[in-house]
């Protein structure tokens, strides 16, 4: 027999899943922080690479709740620039479960899996496993993985990039400036020719970006959770895409 509480949240879920069937947009692009990993393990004894472990398989699980609605677009914050300069021995786990959890990622029907992030400061052995099951064929749904990840040096090389592209162009410095547009620099960033997210979810309660998607999260909306990553349930992604279809975008105007 179920237990008395998860019978109430199953019958939630069918509520909010019914009020999104009906009548509340769907975000086309979700981005999700998933932080928390660690301090779940601690809490409960566990040791970190449990929490990275347990934090993996939240994020297939995710992926298939966004699946069910329809989302086009999931950008992953699964390693950050400054996650790599943790201890020898972490840096090692992490790297181990995020080729696994990517590979299962792009194993799953309809999914194509993009790499975002600063592909040069990522390990050697991590960038071969994550290169070699992305793909730029058009998907049922596109995941964006963001590893070596700074939403500070994806703007600086962006800028980069756009410079060098126009010198190679034959084009003076002058000139650049005179015609440097947002878009222009729209053109070079990671996540080049898809649509800005129009939800980001973090979970673990801290409400900040650490970084995340800067440029692209203008004009995002944003919905914090106090769950750690591990524990972030169907219901409360179902809440968060409720919440969202519920404001009034104005986009600054």
């Amino acid at each position: 027999m179920a237990r008395p509480v998860n019978l109430l949240y199953r019958l939630y879920e069918r509520r909010l899943k019914r009020e999104l069937d009906k009548s509340v947009p769907v975000p086309r692009h979700v981005g999700v922080i998933t932080d928390g990993n660690r301090r779940w393990a601690k809490e409960f004894g566990a040791t970190t690479a449990d929490g990275h472990r347990a934090g993996a398989a939240k994020i297939v699980e995710f992926l298939g709740w966004c699946h069910e609605i329809d989302v086009e677009i999931v950008t992953l914050y699964v390693l950050s620039k400054e996650n790599l300069a943790r201890s020898a021995e972490e840096v090692s786990i992490l790297i181990e479960i995020i080729s696994d959890l990517v590979e299962k990622i792009a194993a799953l029907d309809g999914v194509g899996v993009q790499l975002v992030g600063d592909l040069d400061i990522v390990p050697s052995d991590l960038r071969a496993r994550l290169e070699a099951v992305s793909t730029t064929e058009n998907c049922g749904m596109r995941v964006n993985v963001a590893v070596g990840y700074g939403g500070r040096q994806e703007i600086v090389n962006a800028v980069k990039s756009l410079l060098r592209t126009r010198t190679d162009d034959g084009m003076d410095l002058e000139s650049i400036i005179s015609e440097l547009s947002p878009e222009q620099i729209g053109e070079h960033l990671y996540t080049k020719g898809q649509p800005d997210p129009d939800l980001i979810i973090r979970s673990s309660g801290e409400q900040r970006l650490s970084g995340f998607l800067m440029w692209q999260s203008a004009y995002s909306e944003f919905y914090f959770c106090e769950a750690y990553w591990p524990d972030f349930r169907r219901t409360d992604f179902l809440r968060a895409v409720r919440d969202y279809g519920l404001r009034q975008r104005r986009f600054g105007k």
